[in-house]
């Protein structure tokens, strides 16, 4: 036979005022499984689960009208068990993500306000995240018709990951205030225009040679404070492009290549990366900035 419980009962069972399972009842949440032959509620295992779960689903701060949504079409307590899991799943992940707001707010120093928009920024639902993102890239790039090796820029520009991972770094929270920032910036959108309409135009133009050159001489040469215009920062340059280039070729190719070098772009790709789980690249602009600077001595 089923075990009963009255309302008193019921209520010593979950910790809950009398009070309070009576108005869960009567708005039909926890409905009763009978009635005594004196008129009084009786309630069996069943309610009890159900009654566990408005609790906490109250307590995470669900409204009555979802809470009756969700219960509406439960017909079994392992239903209502599977509903109570994907509200818990649901807190933690809320709980996880408000951890990491809070941790970078204490190492930021942040306000108020600051904390606020970290928050509000971290919270956004996936769809909304990419949302900002593609609104950004579709800005940027309007009308500009890559030429073929260009044309997975905007595509790379649009990479977000599905969603924040379930126990977010301070690190990551931080590299998506960050990027959602950067691309509301519109010094930060034109800048990439003017790349993207400069990468489009069909004229042939110069090239630095193999990048990986820059790298290995660039590089080291910036690192170690080398002047690129001294003797020794010259002879490093020529390492890197003939020695008899012409000043006018120079001068040309140290604007093609300021033209598509930019700290904040590169950020950009950085912040991606951390935000994706990518391993991080070392800084690859100070290099040629650096050959740029030695260009144009």
């Amino acid at each position: 036979m089923t075990e009963m419980f009255s309302i008193g009962q019921l209520a010593r069972t979950t910790g809950l005022p009398v009070r309070t399972v009576r108005f869960w009842s009567d708005l039909g949440l926890v409905p009763p499984a009978g009635r005594t032959s004196g008129n009084y509620r009786m309630y069996d295992a069943e309610a009890a689960a159900r009654l566990d779960l408005v609790r906490t689903l109250r307590e995470l701060g669900i409204d009555l009208d979802t809470v009756e949504r969700v219960l509406r079409d439960q017909v079994t307590v392992a239903d209502v068990a599977k509903a109570h899991v994907r509200a818990l799943d649901t807190e933690i992940r809320t709980l996880r993500l408000r951890r990491a707001v809070l941790s970078s707010v204490a190492a930021r120093g942040s306000t108020t306000e600051e904390m606020k928009l970290m928050h509000e920024l971290a919270k956004l639902s996936a769809q909304e995240r990419q949302r900002i993102i593609d609104d950004f890239v579709d800005e940027a790039f309007a009308g500009v018709e890559p030429r073929p090796e260009g044309a997975r820029i905007p595509e790379g520009m649009r990479i977000m990951p599905a969603e924040l991972p379930d126990d977010p770094t301070p690190e990551q929270v931080d590299a998506w205030i960050e990027l959602a920032g950067l691309v509301a910036d519109p010094a930060f959108k034109a800048r990439v225009r003017e790349m993207a309409v400069a990468g489009s135009t069909g004229a042939d133009q110069p090239e630095v040679g193999d990048p990986a050159l820059v790298f290995e001489h660039a590089l080291p040469a910036e690192a170690a404070g080398i002047d690129p215009a001294s003797p020794e920062g010259q002879e490093i340059l020529h390492r890197i492009i003939p020695a008899e280039m012409p000043v006018d070729e120079r001068r040309t190719l140290a604007d093609t290549m300021a033209t598509f070098t930019d700290r904040r772009v590169e950020r950009y790709w950085s912040l991606l990366g951390t935000i994706n789980g990518w391993p991080q690249r070392p800084p690859a602009v100070p290099a040629f900035e650096w050959v740029i600077d030695a260009l144009r001595a």
